[in-house]
């Protein structure tokens, strides 16, 4: 067993900070804001969407000391262990200037209520540091997450762009300090498992991902927090006692990417943030999905690993990882065990996981060379919401043009992610033209009866889940859509 130490340790703006007295489900901006005062860190939603509690985290990772903005409303203190919390008060000019974000925004009449306003300043801080000249869709990127009612998104965005007349960031005291902050926090990475509390009230981080199995088969009825962009909502929605919570986000075992013989493994550690560049550049179609999965604040918190074991029938990962083939590793103990991920998914809020059992890693192959592969999500508004429906297909044509293989699964359209099987069979050997894929929408009905929601009724997931079988096979072939006929016909 690894050492045990009572108490939470990181830095927060220059100070360090020791907590002993901590709750499993306490965040970190009622922390702030009732125990430091810090109230630039503001609650809107208390759900990660609004983004007014926009604080960066910084963590040491392979790439060295990072900072992300997270949504502080949803960030529980246990997962702080060995970070640099850095608020909207510690920014600062040279002088008595104000920081360069900040002039900005005044400048370029970003702010009217201003009750938002430190957690965009937060948010372009984070963007500032990595890109000093952003483009638009890097700006609009990293304001997915960050609500304004008063002024429109125009000065901002000029703002945005206005940040390095004001400073360098190279100058930044959070730049001029990264090796100091880097050694603080490597002193306080000591290899120790973090125990607070007593009886069912306890909050633990464990010192590995060895340590983490070995604690689980204990601990079967604690809650695992991984980014807890879901768990956060159990405890500031819904009011559940998460208690004991075992914390892993910060388990570098977890947290590693890897691709071997066309096969990429992402540990269930690792952020949307972390997984993009790979999937983004191998597996081109899971980019333009992953950045419209929350806002950028999620994203740099949640986990693919988090998305799968939850289970949840509208996570926007496991529905693309399934027609991909993906396979899933299971850790129980000392025991792994491999099965394909469609599989994991049993029934509404039950999954193929014993107990004492975690997601330990996602096995997901790198689409053939000749094959098809798309993701679409149906949403209300299109940034930064839940999926209405989702589908997403993976198809081999044979040399004649028959379909050889087809894989369809979906999201919102059944109690689980699943697969479009009646449809799939219904194509498979056919050929791949407009008619067989008419004749096997009539399929649908045997595969899903959606339910009607906040989000869709259930004749329009039908109706859409339909409709995106042929607009994947529009786009495959370059057939023009009727509207496109109509409309060169009109010309």
């Amino acid at each position: 067993m690894a050492e045990t130490r009572n108490q939470i340790r990181f830095i927060l703006n220059g100070s360090d900070v020791a907590l002993k007295d901590v709750a499993p489900d306490a965040t970190l901006l009622d922390w702030l804001r009732l125990n430091r005062s810090l109230r630039g860190t503001k609650e809107g939603c208390a759900e990660g969407d609004c983004g007014a509690c926009t604080v960066l985290v910084g963590k040491l990772s392979a790439e060295g000391l990072v900072y992300e903005s997270v949504n502080a409303c949803i960030r529980f203190m246990g997962s702080l262990d060995g970070t640099h919390v850095v608020t909207v008060e510690h920014l600062r000019g040279d002088g008595e200037k104000l920081h360069p974000v900040q002039q900005a925004m005044i400048d370029f009449h970003g702010s009217q209520c201003g009750f938002c306003t430190p957690g965009f300043i937060m948010s372009l801080y984070g963007l500032w540091m990595k890109a000093p000249d952003p483009s638009n869709a890097a700006i609009e990127k990293a304001l997915q997450g960050n609500l304004c009612r008063c002024t429109g998104y125009e000065a901002i965005m000029r703002a945005a762009h206005a940040i390095s007349s004001y400073g360098k960031a190279a100058k930044d005291p959070l730049a001029v300090e990264r090796e100091d902050i880097t050694a603080r926090l490597k002193v306080l990475r000591d290899g120790a498992r973090v125990e607070i509390g007593s009886g069912k009230a306890r909050l633990i981080v464990p010192a590995s991902v060895d340590d983490f199995a070995t604690l689980l088969e204990k601990e079967q009825g604690a809650t695992i927090v991984a980014g807890s962009t879901d768990v956060g909502l159990w405890v500031t929605k819904h009011m559940r006692d998460i208690s004991p919570a075992i914390f892993i986000g910060g388990l570098e075992g977890l947290r590693t990417t890897s691709e071997k013989d066309g096969v990429i493994t992402i540990g269930a550690g690792v952020t949307y943030t972390e997984a993009f560049e790979m999937l983004s550049k191998r597996i081109p179609a899971l980019g333009p999905l992953v950045d419209r999965i929350g806002g950028e604040q999620v994203r740099n918190m949640g986990t693919i690993g988090g998305n799968i074991a939850n289970g949840s029938p509208i996570g926007d990962t496991p529905p693309p990882l399934i027609a991909l083939g993906a396979q899933l590793t299971l850790r129980k103990g000392k025991a792994r065990r491999t099965i394909p991920l469609e599989t994991f998914f049993i029934a509404y809020g039950k999954q193929d996981r014993q107990p004492g059992e975690f997601v330990e890693a996602v096995q997901v192959p790198v689409p053939a060379k000749g094959t098809k592969f798309a993701v679409y999500k149906i949403t209300k508004r299109r940034d930064e919401d839940i999926t209405a429906t989702l589908g997403a297909f993976y198809l081999t044509l044979a040399k004649d043009g028959t379909v050889a293989d087809i894989r369809i699964a979906y999201g919102g359209m059944a109690a689980t992610p699943k697969r479009a099987g009646a449809v799939e069979q219904a194509l498979i050997g056919k050929a791949w033209d407009e008619a067989t894929v008419e004749a096997a929408m009539a399929e649908y009905a045997k595969d899903f009866t959606p339910l009607t929601d906040m989000r869709a009724t259930a004749e329009y997931r039908a109706l859409a889940a339909k409709n995106l079988l042929l607009r994947f096979y529009i786009e495959t072939t370059g057939t023009k859509t009727p509207f496109q006929v109509s409309r060169d016909e009109a010309a």
